[in-house]
């Protein structure tokens, strides 16, 4: 698979939506709003844009009397989510020993546990 970087789900509220899909499949309009912490009406918004990309599949039902919203990844969306994590893998492999643990600090090009002071 080749990586590529998608503006669209990089956006972190909607790189948290897609991941969330990617791991479960069908989730509810609630679920999804409780697990992303957004408003009905943005997450409604958000997912309405992965839709129209093609990323996410909206269906809506009745259970009972009440109307019941939920969504997951398509196979594009699957495969934009899965592009995606490799080129941002590719981002942070290529920072190589730049990248600092937390607690941790850069002295002359070795790292070293951050002073307390």
């Amino acid at each position: 698979m080749t990586p590529r970087f998608d503006e669209l789900i990089h956006a972190p509220t909607r790189l948290s939506l897609v991941a969330f899909l990617a791991a479960t499949g069908w989730a509810d309009f609630a679920v999804l709003r409780d697990s992303v912490g957004l408003s009905d009406s943005a997450l409604s918004k958000q997912l309405t844009t992965l839709e129209q990309a093609g990323y996410v599949e909206i269906r809506k039902a009745f259970v009972g009397k009440r109307p019941r919203t939920s969504a997951r990844l398509t196979p594009d969306g699957r495969t934009a989510f899965d592009q995606h994590v490799l080129a941002l893998q590719e981002i942070v492999a290529g920072a190589g020993a730049s990248v600092v643990p937390p607690g941790q600090s850069r002295s002359a090009g070795t790292v070293t546990p951050a002073s307390s002071e």
